[in-house]
């Protein structure tokens, strides 16, 4: 994504968290401020060719203690601070494809939790990962919701510094 529409989804996202019924911040006694970012940054901006996986059914945890079942539709593989890393996408049943991840950032500079990012494949098969686009789940603000707990096959040991961050 472009940095301009990168600000812009940014900028909408604050609005749609200040301002909608839906934000998670609607129901919760904590005050919205706006969202806290890394700046762009499009070394963290990746097109994949997506390896098949098994199809197998993966128990995935949730932060209020239940468990979902994703299917693991693939994985890709991408070098990160000089390390290959390997991540599993899931579906949801929701349509698109699903990466929650937890990287060396987790719990110090973003939500301890995991990040998200939701993904479509591109026309020609492959799928562009731009980390720049990660994002808290819902519970990182109002523990009324429950979200997805990144799998340890998700669980990265290098940091990604991009997309949103936690000002807890």
């Amino acid at each position: 994504m472009e940095t301009a529409a990168l600000l812009l989804h940014r900028e909408q996202k604050d609005h749609f968290f200040a301002e909608s019924p839906q934000s998670p911040f609607a129901h919760s006694s904590r005050p919205f401020t706006p969202l806290t970012y890394y700046e762009p940054n499009p070394d963290l901006v990746f097109t994949v060719t997506l390896e098949s996986a098994d199809g197998a059914d993966v128990p995935v945890g949730t932060t209020d203690g239940t468990e979902r079942i994703y299917r693991r539709v693939a994985t890709f593989t991408l070098p990160i601070e000089g390390e290959e890393t390997t991540l599993a996408l899931y579906d949801t049943g929701h349509g698109g494809l699903f990466l929650p991840f937890r990287d060396g950032t987790s719990g110090k500079e973003t939500y301890g939790a995991g990040r998200y990012l939701d993904l479509d494949p591109n026309q020609d098969g492959t799928v562009t990962i731009d980390f720049n686009l990660a994002y808290n789940p819902f519970c990182a603000y109002d523990d009324a919701y429950s979200c997805a707990l990144p799998p340890h096959e998700n669980w990265l040991s290098v940091p990604i510094r991009a997309g949103e961050t936690y000002a807890g």
